[in-house]
């Protein structure tokens, strides 16, 4: 369903993030057709170390986490030069996000040598007007991913999706940089129930500030 936007102001920038399998370029996608919105999606198929990665982490972590480090790095230029003729975008990524992986993923020798690379780059990304942060308990996780039946995910383990939800909570828990939605995303359906989405739309369009919580359900944090 499409609802009509008139008077109410909307975010021009609005970034979407949660862990993997949690519907983030779904909701993007869907965000980008009912506002008339730019979307700006995250390319992990473009990563030649992913794959072995989810096979075997210990092997690939390192080159896989700074070809997506320089990937986003390039993504929020090209982001930065969008901005200057469309003045309005929904993005399925944070560019914090990419540290939050890395210390998921990586060794304590892996993690120092990501950190001096980190440390001499010159990231100035555009802070969103609103962050939406999509959350679901690991069993929906691996639910959702099995779904989707992307091949290379099927490698993925509880244990790591629990790490990763434990990392994406302790970072939005200090979180103030932009106003933020928490959403329960494991009993809401945004990709195919048209009343939970109109009331996410109606969330975004009441003009949020600071935190707040969407949970229909008792909280998962």
């Amino acid at each position: 369903m499409k609802l009509a936007i008139k008077e109410n102001p909307l975010p021009k920038y609005i970034a979407i993030e949660g862990p993997i399998g949690v519907g983030k370029t779904t909701l993007a996608n869907k965000l980008a057709t009912n506002f008339n919105y730019d979307a700006f999606l995250e390319r992990p198929s473009e990563n030649p170390f992913l794959k072995n990665f989810y096979k075997n982490p210990s092997q690939s972590a390192l080159a896989t986490q700074l070809f997506f480090l320089f990937q986003r790095m390039q993504q929020i230029e090209e982001l930065k030069q969008r901005s200057l003729f469309e003045t309005v975008r929904v993005a399925d990524f944070l560019i914090q996000k990419d540290r939050l992986f890395a210390e998921v993923t990586l060794s304590n020798e892996e993690m120092d040598l990501y950190d001096k690379i980190y440390e001499h780059l010159i990231i100035d990304a555009p802070t969103p007007d609103l962050v939406i942060y999509l959350q679901a308990p690991v069993d929906v996780l691996m639910d959702r991913i099995g779904k989707r039946g992307n091949p290379n995910e099927q490698f993925l383990t509880p244990d790591y999706l629990e790490r990763l939800n434990d990392a994406y909570k302790s970072f939005f828990l200090y979180y103030e940089s932009s106003p933020l939605l928490i959403v329960n995303a494991a009993d809401i359906n945004l990709e195919s129930n048209d009343d939970d989405f109109d009331m996410l739309v109606g969330q975004i369009m009441s003009d949020p500030k600071g935190k707040k919580f969407i949970n229909p359900q008792p909280s998962i944090i």
